[in-house]
């Protein structure tokens, strides 16, 4: 499931608003006790991110997808996709998988259920993880408040998304909505980076 993009931040009631992360967008599968991470295009990324795989196998529950993305974060906590495609010496912080969908769980298909409820799955599957997992950062419940946020922080940008809604594999829909923040070509530090107001 994709997000559409628009230039602009906004506040709409019944959504919510999340740090959107720089780095690569992730499926984590597992299944009695195998995990695989695969990219959006379908690449086999298990052996690339090993110890995330790791980390997901250690979860409780015997069998679940995760829909995230693979960050890697510099001293102030901000995602750089640079450092995930550079020398690994230059690793700030190791591959982190920042998981912010659960779409199937201990034997149940969650793609019907709410976003609000998928999320509340996701945050109990995860309450207990070791090493690199975490859930999305959700900010303030007002969009217009979470930009303010996002730029305070420099992050990627934001994401907000309809609480109600369904989760729709392979499709980029208006309930996903992404408004990036900062845009950058090059490695951190020596391409070109802008802000957006």
């Amino acid at each position: 499931m994709l997000a559409a993009e628009v230039k602009r931040p906004f506040h709409k009631p019944g959504w919510v608003y999340e740090e959107k992360y720089d780095g690569y967008r992730a499926l984590a599968y597992k299944h009695a006790g195998r995990v695989q991470i695969v990219s959006r295009n379908l690449k086999d990324l298990t052996a690339q991110f090993a110890e995330v795989a790791a980390a997901v196998a250690r979860l409780r529950a015997s069998s679940l997808v995760l829909d995230a993305e693979i960050a890697v974060f510099d001293e102030h906590l901000v995602s750089h996709l640079g450092y995930l495609r550079g020398p690994r010496e230059k690793l700030l912080t190791p591959p982190i998988l920042v998981a912010f969908d659960c779409l199937y769980a201990r034997g149940r298909e969650l793609f019907r259920e709410p976003l609000h409820r998928r999320r509340a799955r996701l945050e109990r599957e995860l309450a207990d993880a070791e090493g690199p997992l975490l859930v999305a950062r959700r900010l303030g419940p007002d969009g217009l408040e979470a930009w303010e946020e996002v730029k305070a922080h420099g992050w990627e940008g934001l994401v907000a998304k309809d609480a109600a809604s369904i989760y729709e594999p392979g499709t980029r829909t208006r309930s996903w909505i992404k408004v990036k923040y900062k845009v950058r070509v090059g490695w951190p530090g020596e391409g070109i980076e802008y802000t957006r107001e």
